[in-house]
């Protein structure tokens, strides 16, 4: 079967960027991981997190939050105050592979991203590679968040992205699983490793 891929899409937290907020709750919490996991899945949810993703305020979701727990009000202020400490920083091997394939100029490279817009400037600040795309899709810029129809049709016309000469990586399996339903190959990112396989299978040269 003759390759005809042309495009690779990247997911960009927990693809390319190590993101965790457990990296700043755990110092606040001495390392209590039940601690951590009570207020990462009761208070600063990641279901709070993604309407910031899909374009809702910071302002607005602290005030939500601080309104219904009110006794957490610093710890709630601390999740966008500490956004740049949840990144414990690139997924080198991922992004060598990036890189690589940009450099080869067989394929454009994009990015699809659940991200808050207010976040995005600081986001390239950290990372300078995100400017390195041949273009990128924003969920907070769009108000709408994968795994939603809408956003990846955004960025295919866009782009004006063929489907079926497109790959889309993410660690989220429903995000490639939505993916799928329009035509792209969705890859669900594991490892390195097995995403080499995924590639290879597709026969993508880097």
């Amino acid at each position: 079967m003759k390759n005809n891929i042309d495009t690779i899409i990247f997911d960009l937290g927990g693809v390319l960027v190590d993101w965790k907020p457990e990296y700043v709750y755990r110092k606040i919490f001495k390392n209590d991981e039940e601690k951590v996991q009570w207020f990462l899945n009761t208070v600063c949810t990641s279901e709070w997190n993604m309407q910031q993703d899909a374009g809702r305020t910071i302002k607005e979701a602290e005030k939500i939050k601080i309104d219904e727990f009110p006794e957490y009000k610093d710890l709630i202020t601390l999740y966008y105050k500490e956004w740049p400490n949840m990144f414990s920083g690139p997924i080198k091997e991922n992004v060598e592979l990036f890189k690589k394939l940009k450099s080869s100029e067989n394929y454009k490279i994009y990015a699809l991203t659940n991200w808050s817009a207010e976040k995005w400037d600081k986001a390239l600040e950290l990372f300078p590679f995100f400017k390195e795309f041949d273009g990128v899709v924003v969920s907070g810029q769009e108000k709408i968040v994968k795994p939603s129809e809408k956003i990846y049709k955004i960025i295919l016309n866009k782009f004006q992205i063929n489907p079926d000469k497109a790959v889309f990586i993410d660690d989220n399996f429903k995000n490639s699983e939505a993916a799928k339903k329009l035509g792209i190959h969705g890859i669900h990112y594991k490892t390195h490793n097995d995403l080499i396989n995924h590639l290879q299978l597709l026969q993508i040269k880097f």
